[in-house]
């Protein structure tokens, strides 16, 4: 017996094969591409999606019999955004769940409708997250693709009604699409009605963990996978890597550094914190109370594809570790797609502050990697100011490789940082567990914690980034005002 994992990330969809004991049998990923045409965009092209998903299954299961396969799940980036035709076919790029073009919009829903109102209905607010504002933006600016709409859905249900056409809205992407109402279960009318959108265009509402169809024959013929597989509705990526790092502990804190930056934080109630997010736990009865930051590892990826081109990831961090902490005085904003937590402020932008003819590439690399770092602080101070205590700090996903990183991050976040076993394979391995508790193979209780080595604050560096933290909240303090300027017509 076997189980299919596959997460549609930011820069690469990843499969991983489990056992029918839960046991890793293989792993693969296929790169696709974040497009930002505009500054403030950011949109990807399903077709990459669905290649990546092809590709990565074929590998997974060469040499094996698919039959032996009993459920498949799929998670991805929430709430990304993919507008369909009758046929199902995308009419456009997605706009990802980092895109902070809707300035304007955002601006006229909150004047609207208030954030308390949102935030009392969904525990959401007015920010680049939520849909809406995006969805005004496409009915006011793409009439041609918005007349054509049949059907919206995010990135992991796009690919669920690709292996099965069903069509519907995992939880998650619906609660943080800010246009439904968690206790009412019920999407909010009054948006609806203002941004133009008819209910009917929002399929119902499933549990990750539900089977919402089995694989389509032909579509099996292409995908090598059999016909008749459950599929369950999903997990929004970030929650998926929250169940395979085994947070459900209150106090117990995961700091995720993929493409996105993710700050994951879990609780037994419906307690939503007004510059976070909030989720349903993948285990019933739990939450997530969550920070996503628009850029981590793609703004990495940013800095190396277009100033160190074929420079790999360890070298920069090579040359890095000659910098001494806090690189010289170099202080960076990481708002390169403007920012989601805990600032909500899309028209932000990436600032770079103390620059000198003594600073090098590796200077600025360092300060990318602090800015980061910094940003989680902020998160943190956030959550314990609203009375949730932070005493165990967990690292996943790729970033965490880097042993540099590791120590800015513990570094400043004053804590040791314990780095989870690549056997959590993160999302994909989150997703395909979860599918293995629907096909009753195992339960939540069988998740295993794996710990692989824990990374210690370094003494000397402690004062200086606490020290230049207060610079990095300041600068931001100083300049919000003064972005704007910068969007409209330098745009």
């Amino acid at each position: 017996m076997m189980i299919l994992g596959v997460d549609v990330g930011t820069t690469s969809v990843k499969a991983v094969l489990l056992s029918g004991e839960g046991e890793v049998l293989a792993e693969a990923e296929h790169p696709h591409a974040l497009h930002s045409p505009h500054p403030g965009f950011a949109e990807e092209d399903p077709e990459s999606w669905w290649q990546g998903l092809k590709a990565t299954v074929r590998q997974v299961l060469q040499g094996r019999d698919p039959r032996g396969l009993k459920a498949l799940g799929i998670s991805g980036m929430v709430p990304a955004l993919v507008l369909h035709d009758a046929r199902g076919r995308p009419l456009r790029p997605s706009i990802q769940q980092n895109d902070a073009r809707a300035v304007e919009e955002i601006r006229e829903l909150k004047e609207r409708f208030g954030d308390d109102w949102l935030f009392a209905r969904t525990g959401a607010t007015w920010n680049q997250q939520v849909l809406a504002p995006k969805l005004l933006w496409l009915r006011r600016r793409e009439p041609e693709a918005w007349a054509g709409v049949a059907w919206i859905s995010g990135s992991y249900e796009h690919m669920a009604f690709r292996l099965t056409g069903a069509r519907y809205q995992e939880a998650n992407w619906a609660l943080e699409s800010g246009l439904w109402n968690p206790s009412s279960e019920a999407w909010l009318g009054e948006v609806l009605e203002y941004i133009g959108l008819e209910a009917s265009l929002l399929g119902p509402v499933r549990r990750p963990w539900e089977v919402v169809g089995e694989v389509d024959a032909q579509v099996a013929q292409e995908v090598g996978l059999p016909h008749g597989l459950p599929v369950i509705a999903g997990s929004a990526d970030h929650i998926a890597a929250a169940l395979a790092s085994g947070l459900k502990e209150e106090g117990e804190a995961v700091v995720k550094l993929g493409g996105a930056g993710d700050f994951l934080y879990a609780v037994d109630r419906f307690a939503p914190v007004p510059e976070l997010f909030i989720d349903f736990h993948d285990i019933p009865g739990l939450y997530v109370i969550n920070g996503c930051m628009a850029t981590t590892g793609s703004l990495l990826r940013w800095f190396r594809d277009g100033f160190r081109p074929g420079v790999g990831f360890a070298q920069l961090d090579q040359e890095a570790e000659a910098v001494p902490a806090g690189a010289q005085g170099l202080v960076v904003l990481p708002y390169f797609l403007g920012e989601k937590t805990p600032i909500h402020d899309p028209e932000a932008r990436g600032t770079v502050v103390g620059l000198t003819l003594t600073h090098t590439p590796a200077h600025l690399w360092r300060a990318l990697l602090e800015a980061v770092a910094y940003a989680f602080r902020h998160h943190v101070e956030v959550l314990e100011a609203r009375g949730h205590r932070v005493e165990r700090l967990f690292v996943m996903d790729g970033g965490a490789r880097s042993r540099l990183w590791r120590r800015i991050l513990a570094s400043v976040l004053e804590r040791p940082l314990e780095r989870l076993s690549e056997a959590n394979l993160g999302s994909a391995f989150g997703t395909a567990f979860l599918a293995g508790v629907a096909a009753g193979l195992w339960g939540y209780g069988d998740i295993r914690r794996r710990v692989e080595e824990v990374t210690e604050p370094v003494g000397e560096w402690v004062p200086v980034y606490r020290e230049l933290y207060e610079v990095y909240r300041e600068l931001y303090g100083r300049l919000k005002d003064l972005y704007p300027r910068l969007g409209g017509k330098y745009a």
